[in-house]
């Protein structure tokens, strides 16, 4: 089966760090964004692979070329960028012939059983419950299979968001649907989106069931992103490995720190990922990012980012302080 990754956005909610590299890039856990979804993909038996480029996709593609030599690749340029069903309509050539695609946005990190969705007999959407249903793509569910899907809606009747996932039989009908959005200038918010071109697929007689997916991170905002670094920092492969010892520094897992760091007189973590050639200092980090080529001396840092190739010094205080004094350098 081909899997279609979208990854075109410009990722206004994650500026600064978003002007000088596309969101799918940015790092958790030790790793980016795009490199957690191509190895879940690639561990459940996909090969084929059609990424839709835009904002700094050339950076995209040198990633993906030297990192994923051994994966069969495609690339489409999504130019203007205008939606998620324009995302797949421009890789039209790509998928016209195929049975049936599998789709899964480039800023999307889940957790669910993979090959019983690529197996399953109907088009298939993930989904998670939500406590927002106003900000998300909807599915109404009666019986088994879904029967109506809405794009943002005003009075939600439904707290099933679509989280990015889909299984997608039909395509003929898919490409139907969305060149019937496009030739009537049907969008959502001034976009052609997906779910509406679903949506008209259930109107003309698909039939299309969901997923429940455990852990499910949309990955284009800040809170989202150091939530998905500790959860996946919490997970066995994190947990099992023994952390390398620096001089006078505490390590507190889980962590992830990469190659040919130097940290000296520090406390680390928890749920600290460290990107390569950093350097820390007298420094106290936590639930943290930390860019490779960076270097943090006299800081203390908690739930932030810091990008690539970043400095940040501390202020470094020399006291002598007299009985009954009070001093607070916190406002």
């Amino acid at each position: 089966m081909k899997a279609i990754i979208p990854v075109a956005g410009m990722g206004a909610k994650l500026r600064p760090h978003t002007h000088t590299q596309p969101k799918t890039l940015v790092p958790i856990a030790g790793k980016p964004i795009l490199a957690h979804i191509i190895d879940f993909l690639i561990e459940g038996g996909i090969q084929d692979f059609v990424f839709v480029l835009g904002y700094l996709g050339d950076k995209i593609e040198s990633f993906i070329t030297q990192k994923y030599r051994h994966i069969n690749t495609q690339f489409v340029n999504q130019e203007p960028r205008e939606g998620s069903a324009h995302a797949l309509w421009c890789c039209r050539e790509f998928i016209k012939d195929e049975k049936e695609i599998f789709v899964m946005f480039g800023d999307t990190i889940a957790s669910f059983d993979l090959r019983a969705v690529l197996s399953a007999e109907y088009t298939t959407l993930g989904v998670k419950k939500v406590s927002n249903p106003l900000l998300f793509g909807i599915a109404e569910i009666e019986g088994d299979f879904i029967q109506k899907l809405i794009e943002k809606p005003r009075i939600p009747k439904s707290n099933l968001a679509l989280v990015g996932v889909y299984k997608i039989n039909n395509i003929p009908l898919l490409l139907d649907s969305i060149e019937f959005l496009i030739k009537n200038h049907i969008t959502t918010n001034n976009e052609y989106h997906l779910t509406d071109a679903l949506m008209r697929m259930i109107y003309q007689g698909e039939k299309m069931k969901k997923f429940s997916v455990d852990n499910w991170f949309d990955c284009g905002k800040k809170e989202t992103l150091l939530e998905a670094n500790a959860i996946l920092l919490n997970t066995l492969q994190f947990k099992k490995k023994t952390p390398q010892e620096y001089p006078s520094t505490i390590i507190i897992p889980p962590v992830s720190i990469g190659e040919n760091c130097h940290i000296e007189h520090s406390i680390i973590g928890p749920n600290v990922a460290i990107g390569d050639n950093t350097i820390l200092a007298r420094t106290i980090v936590q639930d943290s990012i930390i860019g490779s080529y960076s270097e943090l001396k006299n800081v203390v840092l908690k739930d932030s980012i810091i990008g690539n190739d970043s400095s940040l010094k501390g202020l470094v205080q020399s006291l002598n302080i007299g009985d009954s004094t009070e001093i607070n350098f916190s406002k």
